[in-house]
């Protein structure tokens, strides 16, 4: 049974949990999967809407279960219910529990630092989109703050500041010492920036190469972000996103709030890219599948190397069978699978099933806000590896 983990969340931490959550099978008792966004609504309430649609969607869950199924999903929302009303942190704005009854119980819950959607389902395996929209969406990146007398160099995993890496305060003594002439000094001011600004990139370089870090955000004094700007070697500038104005009187969590917004900014971007690489390919016929059915099938025959999401993605239901495993997209179920002479088709969350099987074959994932264009080749695509055979191929639904 897996354990709540109260230390920060980070990246790495949350693919693992990922990894655990898709690698678990299935049980006769459900699986709830709760999401829920723990913002107040008002400055009086904490976290006032997620809590009442939980309540709400656990007194139908209760409702709706019946024979053997109710008493383990009474076990599951008991288990969900306690942690809620004791195990939560302060700086907490959302929540992912997952949690089984019955002879094989699980619980995990996880806290982070920024909103969630408020959603809850029960179902026999977890549902792990929007674990997996938060990784894409916020992922990590690397925070230099930088004042004229100091430097911070921190870690930032899932729109919270996780670790400090670097805190340095060189002795830029504003006063002259003593028999100094003022041009002997302010060379001496000059030098010992240059050899101190050489020391962070040295401890910069390190922390980007060994934490698997691509982004890189700078604040703090305009005429210090841009001496460090000029120094990046190129490597590390490719890796720049952006500067943000900062001064010793703005608060940590204000200054990590206006980078984290600048790094959305910056991923929806990187994705909208995805998406005009997206098109290229389908417009000359390259490698790349759009629509649900071929995204589906890029995913299963191991083809697929980017899976490209649009947030709006609204599939229509799709049907597993039981003996094979094939999932077929239709609106209505079918009377058996065309596979397997069979008739034991249940209905399966299908943007949930994509993205699922996208993590279990290390498919990198691409959630887009918002893309016309993506939504017009059916809200789903993917990337290729390889191309799939011609009677297979098709461009969209």
């Amino acid at each position: 049974m897996a354990q709540e983990d109260r230390k920060a969340m980070t990246l790495a931490k949350l693919r693992q949990h990922i990894r655990i959550l898709i690698t678990l099978g299935a049980t006769k008792a459900p699986m709830i999967s709760c999401y829920l966004n723990l913002e107040p609504t008002t400055p009086e309430s904490s976290g006032g809407s997620g809590r009442i649609i939980f309540a709400k969607r656990a007194a139908l869950l209760r409702k709706s279960a019946s024979g053997e199924s109710k008493k383990h999903v009474e076990e599951a929302l008991l288990r969900i219910e306690d942690f809620m009303a004791g195990a939560l942190e302060a700086e907490t704005k959302g929540v992912a529990i997952f949690a089984r009854g019955g002879a094989q119980p699980f619980f995990l819950p996880l806290q982070f630092q920024v909103p969630m959607p408020s959603w809850i389902v029960a179902d026999v395996v977890p549902n792990i989109y929007h674990l997996v929209e938060l990784k894409d969406t916020y992922h990590h990146f690397v925070l230099v703050l930088l004042t004229e007398k100091s430097v911070r160099i921190l870690e930032i995993n899932l729109g919270a500041l996780t670790r400090e890496v670097w805190a340095e305060r060189p002795e830029l003594r504003d006063h002259l010492r003593s028999g100094w002439a003022k041009a002997h000094h302010q060379h001496h001011r000059a030098q010992q920036t240059e050899c101190f600004v050489a020391e962070e990139i040295k401890a910069l370089d390190l922390l980007m190469a060994t934490g698997g870090h691509t982004h890189l955000i700078l604040a703090g004094n305009p005429a210090m972000t841009e001496r460090m700007k000029q120094a990046l070697p190129t490597h590390l500038a490719d890796k720049l996103v952006d500067t943000v104005h900062a001064s010793a009187r703005d608060s940590m969590r204000d200054i990590v709030t206006a980078t984290h917004s600048l790094f959305v900014e910056h991923e929806e971007a990187e994705s909208q890219a995805r998406v005009c690489q997206l098109e290229r390919e389908i417009n000359r016929h390259g490698l790349a599948v759009a629509g649900t059915e071929s995204s589906l099938r890029s995913l299963r025959g191991g083809l697929a190397d980017v899976l490209i999401m649009a947030k709006d993605y609204q599939p229509d239901s799709a049907w597993l069978c039981a003996h094979c495993g094939r999932i077929t997209a239709r609106p209505r179920k079918p009377s058996d699978c065309p596979d397997f002479l069979c008739n034991e088709l249940r209905e399966v969350d299908l943007k949930g099933e994509l993205v699922w099987l996208a993590e279990r074959n290390r498919v990198e994932i691409e959630i887009v806000a918002h893309s016309d264009v993506l939504m017009e080749l059916g809200g789903v695509g993917c990337l290729l590896r390889y191309p799939l055979r011609e009677d297979l191929y098709r461009n969209a639904d």
